[in-house]
């Protein structure tokens, strides 16, 4: 069998982004030679930290040279105390979606055994599809005159953007059926008052007559958002607007652990970008704290897109594999300490590493871990702080 090789562009930005990448690329160190796959990194740095040295956003030439590569991973971006002239933060994850068309960004959200939740549900395995370009961030690049009276944004949705999208909606709710799962698409709006939205609807039901094979709803927003909390199990891929789809997705995440086991993939016909749902985290970074999941799972995101995409069956085996090990590693632990656990970032990295061998940790091992939160049960972790 060929090897395969593939070219990533790695950008650990900032706050505990490098931290989580390094953990991320070790994990694929270990696991893509089982596969007979190579991954060839170039790192880039860019962020808000990289924007305070220099002064500089990534060029149009830069933007260029990334997209030469197969795939992009990257950590966390943003810092909140380092602003543009225009007041907003520094965000080259939003810079890339809109040079490369980043149209549509897939969030997928599943409790896993061992994660806590207060939850009463058992079988929660949702992916929100984000529009990622349009809706209310069509105007950010609008130029406008500053006012301390008023300012506005505008929300705009185009045709042709919300076929694609609901092209990919539709044909991941057909991989998912293929595993088991329902194959259903609900698209989340607001037709009843923007004008836009109703446009939205409109196209969502020429699409979904496209794809008799899977069933489709329509929702409004606020009672959608409401649903996901008081009947997730309704929900299998769900479609909306650009801060629709931020907002919801994040409630979705909350619903399953946090945004600590959220991975997510920015994605149009050539291009992808692949990153934790999770921010920067600026207060836990250095200390060795941050949780990986959800950077290693959007590396699983990757490695899938890269196999659908070269028809690379390898690349999806691997896929696979690193979710199995995922999944074995929060059942068992240990996990770190946003999701219930006590462990740090380079010990879940290193049980991990057992997990895509084949292995688990030894009982002592174990028990290290369950003494230790015995003793530390009565103090309550500090949870992440992650920035949007």
């Amino acid at each position: 069998m060929p090897k395969s090789i593939y070219t990533v562009a790695a950008l650990p930005g900032d706050g505990i982004g490098p931290e989580v990448v390094a953990s991320t690329l070790k994990v694929l160190d270990r696991l893509t030679p089982v596969y007979n796959l190579a991954i060839k990194y170039t790192h880039y740095d860019f962020g808000a930290a990289a924007y305070q040295r220099t002064g500089a956003r990534i060029s149009a030439t830069e933007m260029d040279e990334i997209g030469t590569h197969d795939a992009v991973l990257l950590g966390a971006m943003g810092l909140p105390g380092i602003r543009m002239p225009n007041g907003t933060e520094v965000a080259p994850q939003i810079d890339l979606r809109n040079h490369f068309g980043l149209f549509a960004s897939l969030r997928h959200t599943r409790l896993f055994e061992g994660v806590p939740t207060r939850l009463k549900a058992e079988n929660v395995d949702i992916l929100v599809i984000r529009e990622t370009t349009e809706g209310m961030f069509a105007g950010i690049y609008d130029e406008v005159e500053t006012s301390d009276q008023s300012m506005s944004d505008r929300m705009t949705i185009t045709r042709k953007t919300s076929e694609k999208l609901f092209e990919v909606a539709f044909a991941q709710a057909r991989l998912r059926k293929a595993k088991g799962l329902p194959g259903h698409v609900t698209l989340l709006h607001k037709s009843n008052v923007l004008r836009s939205n109703g446009l939205l609807v409109k196209v969502f039901k020429e699409v979904a007559a496209r794809y008799p094979d899977c069933g489709s709803a329509d929702f409004y927003v606020d009672a959608g958002a409401m649903f996901f909390v008081t009947r997730p199990e309704i929900y299998d891929v769900v479609v909306t607007e650009n801060i629709f789809g931020d907002i919801v997705s994040e409630v979705a995440a909350g619903i399953v652990g946090g945004l600590g086991v959220a991975p997510s993939g920015d994605v149009s016909e050539e291009h992808g970008v692949f990153q934790p749902c999770h921010g920067s985290a600026p207060d836990i970074a250095g200390q060795g704290v941050a949780n990986p999941v959800a950077t290693w799972l959007s590396a699983a995101m990757m490695l899938d897109w890269l196999g659908v995409r070269h028809k690379d069956t390898k690349c999806i085996d691997a896929a696979q594999h690193l979710r199995n090990a995922v999944e074995r590693q929060l059942a068992e632990g240990p996990r770190t300490r946003d999701i219930g656990g006590i462990a740090k970032t380079n010990e879940v990295t290193q049980a991990l590493l057992l997990a895509i061998d084949g292995e688990g940790l030894k009982g002592t091992e174990r028990r290290k871990y369950s003494l230790r939160r015995t003793i530390l049960h009565s103090v309550r972790p500090k949870q992440m702080k992650l920035i949007n």
